[in-house]
């Protein structure tokens, strides 16, 4: 029963207090701890590409801040959903980490009908590591100079234009079911297998319109064949001053970034968590890590794990209509 003291707690309430005072102290303790052997950092993509190199910088700079080594395991393969179910059946114990990028932890559930990973669940976010804003890129005479003009066209010749992506299911070609959707119109999905075809076409007339970051088609603006009709940012490119974001360009509501962001497996004790979060938050402040990620026209991010998990709940309830009105479906 319960047995009043002077104070008026009851021995249950003092005893309540008493974990609750262990408890702290032993989360404090465990942070201060971590790391005591060498972590892993899952790549769900092959060597050499922009989000082994992002994770391979932040990796190495998080290494001196822990005093523990970051070792970098290359996982590829569907579409980068197999590093990450490695990743999501790990211990949870702060010693696995997984670079995850906008389709792993976003798009995968609307695409892939039997994943075998949730990307809500299964992981603890740490931080958004960098952004890579889409661009909205078009053929130089097949194409309306203004991003308005361009739906109005479209608008009263249905099917009269067409844009390339990366493959099917893949974000680039996502992102154009997502503008269909938005800007009210139909424009024919023309599959290639990766950025670079797609673009040489975009330029020489076969392909209309291409959704992607500044890098896919970079050289082709430059060389002047292709022509940037909008950013999907929030602000307006340095590399692009006179390009307009799509708000300013009337579609204020598309906004995309091909963002990579760090995350431990679920379960991972929050004193471990913030630990981490604290040196990528450090790694992301240091000049070299800075000039390194923006070399691979990547901007730095960061952030705390509420604001990561926030945005991986949003991009998760974000495509499955999208998806589904599209009807793309991967095995």
């Amino acid at each position: 029963m319960f047995i009043k003291t002077k104070a008026g707690l009851s021995k249950r309430g003092l005893c309540g207090m008493a974990i609750a005072v262990l408890f702290v102290a032993a989360s404090g303790a465990m942070a201060q701890g971590f790391p005591t052997k060498p972590l892993r950092l899952i790549v769900s993509f092959v060597p050499g590409g922009p989000t082994d190199i992002v994770a391979r910088v932040v990796a190495g700079k998080m290494s001196d801040g822990l005093g523990q080594p970051i070792i970098v395991e290359n996982r590829g393969g569907a579409g980068g959903t197999i590093g990450a179910d490695v990743a999501a059946k790990s211990p949870g114990d702060g010693y696995t980490l997984l670079l995850g990028t906008i389709s792993t932890l976003g798009i995968a559930p609307s695409v892939y009908p039997n994943l075998p990973y949730d990307p809500v669940k299964s992981f603890a976010p740490v931080s958004l590591l960098t952004n890579a804003w889409f661009v909205i890129g078009a053929n130089q005479s097949g194409v309306p100079d203004s991003l308005q003009e361009f739906i109005a066209q479209a608008k009263a010749s249905p099917s009269k234009f067409n844009f390339a992506s990366n493959g099917a299911g893949n974000i680039t070609h996502i992102a154009g079911e997502m503008f269909n959707n938005m800007a009210g119109i139909k424009t024919v999905h023309i599959p290639y297998k990766g950025s670079a075809p797609a673009a040489v076409d975009v330029a020489a007339g076969r392909a209309h319109i291409q959704f992607d970051v500044l890098t896919a088609f970079q050289q082709h603006i430059a060389a002047g064949n292709i022509k940037a009709l909008a950013l999907a940012g929030p602000r307006r490119d340095p590399k692009l001053p006179n390009v307009p974001t799509t708000t300013e360009a009337g579609m204020p509501g598309f906004q995309l970034s091909a963002w990579f962001g760090l995350v431990a497996t679920a379960g991972s004790p929050v004193p471990v968590v913030r630990r981490l979060n604290a040196e990528v938050q450090k790694s992301l402040a240091a000049s070299d890590v800075r000039d390194s990620i923006q070399k691979l026209a990547l901007e730095p991010a960061g952030g705390t794990p509420e604001q990561f998990a926030a945005q991986i709940v949003h991009e998760n309830d974000r495509w499955p209509p999208i998806v589904k009105a599209a009807g793309i479906k991967l095995e």
